[in-house]
């Protein structure tokens, strides 16, 4: 594939899907219920269980928003599409850790998940062409583990 060609794919991408915009307003929302889960005086332990219920929300928001926005999800003549997709499985592979806080130290299983999920953004930096993502996973993780130290 030339430069070229990739580049106008990239950017293709990036319009279409509005730079991940469905996916961060609805993050943004779980991200502001999961908050408001850990306010309660409930054990850790259950609170990090409703988290991971909370998180499920995450894909209807978006495609509610997906619909409001008309953005694109998929777009099978772009052949960098699956890219995205292969980028957000790859948090799924830090899911161990998140999995022993939750047993062993779910006081610190927000934090944990907050970095996979902060950190996880990173790569989007170069898949949109947008540095806030890089700006924000970096902002995302350490925010976290400060707010774990405290």
């Amino acid at each position: 594939m030339a430069n070229e060609s990739f580049e106008k794919f990239r950017v293709n991408l990036s319009i279409k899907s509005k730079n991940g915009l469905d996916f961060t307003l609805s993050a943004g929302i779980v991200w502001i219920l999961i908050a408001f889960v850990w306010t309660l005086n409930w054990k850790s332990y259950d609170k990090s269980v409703i988290t991971f219920m909370v998180g499920v929300l995450l894909i209807p928001l978006a495609l509610l928003f997906s619909k409001l926005f008309k953005t694109t999800w998929t777009d099978t003549a772009n052949p960098l599409q699956p890219l995205g997709l292969w980028l957000n499985f790859a948090q799924l592979f830090y899911f161990p850790f998140l999995i022993f806080s939750l047993i062993k130290l779910p006081d610190y299983f927000v934090m944990v998940y907050a970095i996979i999920t902060g950190g996880h953004l990173f790569p989007y930096a170069w898949f949109y062409k947008t540095n806030l993502y890089a700006v924000f996973a970096g902002i995302l993780t350490v925010g976290a583990m400060l707010c774990g130290l405290l």
